[in-house]
């Protein structure tokens, strides 16, 4: 069967013609101080002749801004905590380094002028408006973050194809994808594979899940990444989160997206074609490999750090995941079947459940329930534009809140 939406599959086939661009591949970072954009200004530091800095955006650690800021020297930075942007417009007053604030600098940031690749890292879906603005720019946006492709997939893709935009995925099995996709025929593909290390509670019973500490739920067995992605993978909602993605990115139907659990995090995704091959992309579990693709692509940059030894390796494993200890891969699943405003919906809810359970609120076991009970009470709306998302998120958000106060008001039972 053909592929139902096949454009970025098309793009992804003829993509070797793309010539890199002459120079330094100038690039801004938005997320600059958390795990994606450190490990991306680690790459731009080993790689200077290659790639510039142009623009740094954060939160709210302006600790860390600071040292990036005075480090790379770009003309601009962008904080979104009001009152952290003043600081640190004191702090660079020497450098002439310019400060912008709040949601509006984020968007400024995006579709500055002198960048050519905007690195989105922005955890959640606040990262949609300023993933946006870059794709209204034009730009080549390498995509870190799930969140705005999962509530709102089919507006960032059209966006995308309307301002000739490049979307370049940095999630590993995303990147993982599109790199064995390249030079191959959409029509001959059947299956996409989304591995899995099954996160720390891969080998627990239900029962012992019901007991697990933010501690443990923190302790990732492959990967270093933030809390909340960590906890995503725990739960195993990151993929969920990635099967819609999926769905956006390479236009293929829910029921031809798959998941393994893949303990060793070596392969990072596979594509079966229609004539029984399987081809992938394998390499250690470092966010640096697929950052690196991105913010040079299509030209590959040298890697400082050992290779990956499969022989020390010694196994590759492969296994179903569980769907009753599991259970956000249906809730996912779900939310992409009734479409609409549904997976927006799911994202917040998930968003607040698992900042509940990170603040000690609910038990990791009651992360899905939370989710459910959101997605039970939602009805979709059709009209998927932007206010529509958002007034969606908010009332997911409220909705949240309102179990939150429902389940201590019933003695957490």
């Amino acid at each position: 069967r053909r592929l139902s939406n096949p454009r970025l599959l098309n793009e992804n086939q003829s993509d070797m013609s793309v010539e890199a661009h002459a120079g330094r591949n100038r690039i801004v970072i938005l997320g600059a101080t958390g795990s994606i954009g450190t490990s991306a200004l680690d790459i731009v530091r080993h790689n200077l002749d290659e790639l510039e800095i142009v623009g740094l955006a954060g939160r709210r650690n302006i600790d860390r801004l600071e040292e990036q800021a005075r480090e790379f020297r770009p003309p601009a930075v962008a904080v979104y905590d009001r009152d952290a942007a003043r600081a640190l417009q004191e702090r660079l007053s020497e450098l002439k380094i310019e400060v912008w604030s709040g949601p509006e600098g984020q968007e400024r940031m995006g579709r500055l002028a002198e960048a050519d690749v905007v690195l989105t890292a922005v955890e959640g879906v606040a990262g949609l408006i300023p993933t946006l603005s870059a794709i209204e720019a034009g730009k080549v946006v390498a995509l870190a973050n799930k969140e705005p492709l999962v509530a709102a997939g089919e507006l960032v893709v059209s966006r995308a194809a309307e301002r000739g935009a490049r979307l370049l995925p940095v999630d590993s099995e995303h990147n993982a994808i599109y790199q064995a996709l390249k030079g191959h025929r959409p029509e001959d593909v059947r299956r996409l594979i989304l591995t899995a290390s099954g996160g720390p509670f891969r080998d627990h019973s239900k029962e012992e899940m019901g007991t697990v500490t933010r501690e443990e739920a923190l302790s990732h067995p492959n990967w270093d990444m933030g809390p909340k992605v960590t906890i995503d993978s725990a739960t195993m909602m990151n993929k969920g989160l990635e099967i819609i993605e999926a769905r956006w990115l390479f236009g293929v139907p829910r029921d031809r997206i798959e998941v393994l659990v893949h303990r060793e995090s070596i392969v990072h995704s596979l594509v079966e074609y229609v004539d029984g091959s399987f081809i992938g992309q394998l390499g250690l579990p470092d966010m640096r490999i697929p950052i690196s693709y991105a913010l040079r692509y299509p030209k590959r940059l040298e890697a400082h750090f050992p290779p990956l030894d499969l022989a020390e390796v010694g196994r590759l494993s492969f296994s179903a995941p569980d769907p009753d200890r599991f259970p956000s891969l249906s809730l996912a699943r779900e939310a992409l079947r009734v479409g609409e405003t549904m997976p927006a919906v799911m994202n917040a809810a998930n968003e607040m459940a698992v900042e509940y359970f990170l603040q000690g609120l609910i038990p990791f076991i009651r992360i899905p329930e939370l989710i459910e009970r959101v997605m039970e009470a939602h009805r979709p709306e059709r009209n998927v534009e932007l206010e529509t998302i958002q007034r969606a998120d908010g009332w997911a958000r409220e909705e949240a809140r309102a179990w939150l106060a429902r389940w201590n008001g019933a003695g957490r039972s």
